[in-house]
């Protein structure tokens, strides 16, 4: 196990426990405020916990009941965030060969080093450049070669993307995939396809916590949290385990089916797509196994469908759907989902 990290922190109301393997991409997700960019700044020595340890390798980057800290300079990691913080007066090749004269090489072996490292991100003919000569996309190249020239065991990367121009991120996260090939890596982020081309693992955070994680694929097909299926564009309704169905904490009981036991009385989730879901303004005939009613709160175009979003739940219908039944905020309507539909797990 490369990394491990227990760490407690009370004013950020934080508290995480993850293990990263020698050679894993792992992915953090979670909504604003969830901690996410907490934890790779308690890894690289930029914010101090108020209690816990964590160790890399066998060196102990910090063990707080022995007060032990160790500076982010001799951590080996790298912490690479939205801005690239270049330095302003040194060219590209220079600002990629800092860290190799940091840690003690030659001026020329230096500059060899960040040759390598800019053909690595396709960036050779900007050696010369000062940063300001830069656009946005070169300068986050420019960025990961310098991070990745320092040999770092571990890679932590906070919103990488998020500051780019939409044009220019297809070739970023194609050029992350190839160069963080067998490498250690931690990559904050909100766009679910860095995760799904990039991560072997997601972690899933709220509130601090780490709610769900997993490997990537099951996360996004399987999601056992509120965060992971709304990134998955599931729903997920949340309950105790009753005969093979899902009490939910408002007496709601959702049928489905279930690929595996789920006892009584445990924790368990109803999840299905909003493709699944039809949309009534009157209580359907019959006794359908799954009807809720609800209240739509907006309508959101997407292409030839429309998702119909509620408080608990969301529905794809037709446009001509949307016209015969009239929907609007504020409509009041019953959702129905086949038993067949839904998925019931364990959390």
């Amino acid at each position: 196990m490369t990394l491990h990290l227990d760490a407690v922190m009370a004013d950020r109301d934080l508290d995480v426990s993850l293990q990263i393997a020698t050679g894993e991409i792992v992915a953090i997700l979670g909504p604003n405020g969830a901690g996410k960019s907490s934890v790779l700044e308690v890894i690289a020595g930029i914010l101090r916990p108020d209690s816990g340890r964590a160790t890399l390798d066998d060196d102990v980057l910090f063990d707080l009941d022995l007060d032990i800290w160790r500076p982010a300079h001799a951590r080996g990691t790298a912490l690479l965030a939205q801005d690239p913080l270049l330095f302003p007066h040194l060219s590209v090749v220079d600002n990629v060969a800092f860290g190799p004269r940091s840690a003690g090489h030659t001026r020329s072996d230096a500059r060899a080093t960040a040759s390598s490292w800019l053909a690595e991100v396709d960036a050779n003919e900007l050696a010369d450049r000062r940063p300001a000569a830069l656009s946005g996309g070169q300068a986050q190249r420019i960025a990961v070669a310098r991070a990745l020239a320092a040999d770092p065991r571990v890679l932590l990367l906070d919103e990488p993307m998020a500051a780019l121009d939409i044009t220019v991120v297809p070739a970023m996260r194609n050029m992350l995939k190839r160069v963080l090939t067998d490498r250690t890596a931690v990559i904050v982020t909100h766009e679910v396809l860095d995760a799904l081309l990039l991560a072997d693992r997601v972690i899933v955070m709220e509130g601090g916590r780490i709610v769900e994680e997993g490997p990537t694929r099951e996360v996004l097909t399987r999601p056992r949290s509120t965060f992971g299926a709304g990134i998955a564009g599931l729903n997920l309704m949340r309950g105790s385990a009753v005969g093979g169905s899902v009490r939910t904490a408002d007496g709601s009981v959702v049928a489905g089916m279930t690929e595996e036991p789920v006892p009584d009385g445990s924790a368990a989730v109803a999840v299905f797509s909003p493709s699944a879901v039809g949309v009534y303004v009157a209580a359907p005939a019959g006794s359908p196994r799954n009807a809720f009613a609800a209240t739509v709160r907006e309508l959101e175009p997407r292409g030839a469908q429309v998702r119909v979003r509620t408080d608990e739940l969301s529905a794809d219908v037709t446009l001509p759907a949307v016209a015969e039944l009239d929907l609007a905020p504020g409509t009041q309507v019953f959702l129905v989902v086949k038993a067949s539909e839904v998925a019931i797990y364990p959390v």
